[in-house]
């Protein structure tokens, strides 16, 4: 008589994914507000607009605004340091952050978790880091889904990958087309690297020098380099959907642009007229030690640099001069710590570092 087989002995457990939803469960519904429907194993999540009283009362010409990510290969460094949580974080951040640029606020969330072998823990602190991702971003975790292959991830290994939809008003969509000489730019300062460049700070990091992953560094001030290369992304929502809601009618604020891939030169001139340059002043923020420690350790080329890191700047506003500093004193209210850190001029779409 052939002897049966199951699922679980050819290595995904039905059990554990079991084990999995009810470990996430509370996690994900206190991301929850009266938007979202409560639908009890569904298959879907369901996210109201009609019935919400903010809906109504500030949006007449909505626009849906959707963007999805993942966190790169710093899911390597997490796996590599056994600590999850803050990569879910970088998850959420990465869509959000990049949404907010349009001036919409982020309304909901989903996540993608592949992995070898579904561990119930595990996979509860990562989705514990995208709630409080979601809580950051004042959005709530819908839904998800969570996939064990072991023939396509090895022992220890995994991916994660985010969705966001959020909304903003038609005519209140920032595109970049106000962008004029004079303007000032304004730069939030990042957290630390966030999620770009892994490749290389792993490549300087651990093949180069052979740190460990938790070894104290005595360069960053004897920090543990897992602590500082797992930091997470910040999550600059909060702050600048409060600002723009000051203004009702002229939007100072006429363009904003997320430093990810690509770093401060890649990413401004993406929201710059064709005919605009920037010209950014080095010495008007500090750059954080983790920079100046990968730069001289690799060695890397300040050009490099730039094109790869946010080098201490995670986001940038470029707004009327006349409110420049009323802009920034409001962002420094949230908490924010803000630099003037350049100006447009004319040009022909770049950025000059000074």
């Amino acid at each position: 008589m052939a002897k049966f087989i199951t699922y679980k002995k050819s290595g995904v457990s039905i059990d554990a994914n079991d084990e999995m939803v009810d470990r996430i469960r509370t996690s994900v519904t206190n991301t929850h507000g009266e938007r979202v429907l409560d639908l009890p194993n569904g298959f879907a999540g369901l996210f109201s607009l009609e019935n919400s009283k903010l809906f109504k009362k500030n949006y007449k010409q909505p626009l849906l605004v959707a963007c999805t990510d993942g966190v790169g290969s710093k899911v390597k460094l997490a796996e590599a340091a056994g600590k999850f949580d803050t990569v879910g974080i970088d998850l959420v951040a990465m869509s959000v952050n990049d949404m907010l640029v349009q001036g919409a606020e982020p309304l909901f969330f989903l996540d993608y978790l592949a992995v070898n072998k579904l561990e119930p823990a595990r996979i509860a602190e990562m989705v514990e880091g995208v709630a409080a991702g979601c809580k950051m971003a004042n959005c709530a975790l819908i839904g998800g889904e969570t996939a064990e292959m072991p023939d396509i991830y090895r022992k220890g290994e995994f991916d994660m990958a985010g969705f966001a939809v959020g909304v903003v008003e038609k005519d209140r969509v920032i595109t970049g087309m106000n962008v004029k000489k004079g303007d000032v730019v304004l730069g939030l300062a990042s957290s630390g690297i966030h999620s770009n460049g892994y490749s290389l700070v792993r490549h300087i990091c651990f093949k180069k020098h052979k740190y460990k992953i938790n070894e104290r560094m005595k360069e960053l001030g004897l920090a543990v380099l897992s602590d500082v290369l797992l930091e997470p992304t910040r999550i600059y929502v909060k702050p600048i959907v409060n600002l723009l809601a000051k203004y009702k009618r002229r939007m100072p604020v006429h363009a904003m642009a997320h430093i990810t891939g690509g770093g401060l030169v890649g990413n401004i001139p993406r929201v710059l007229p064709k005919d605009m340059d920037v010209v950014l002043e080095r010495s008007a923020w500090p750059v954080p030690e983790i920079f100046n420690f990968l730069q001289e350790k690799g060695p890397v080329e300040d050009r490099e640099m730039f094109r790869v890191f946010n080098m201490g700047i995670g986001y940038v506003l470029i707004v009327d001069k006349k409110e420049a500093d009323n802009i920034a004193q409001t962002l420094e209210a949230s908490d924010e710590k803000v630099y003037r850190i350049g100006h447009i001029t004319a040009g022909e779409n770049k950025v000059i570092i000074k």
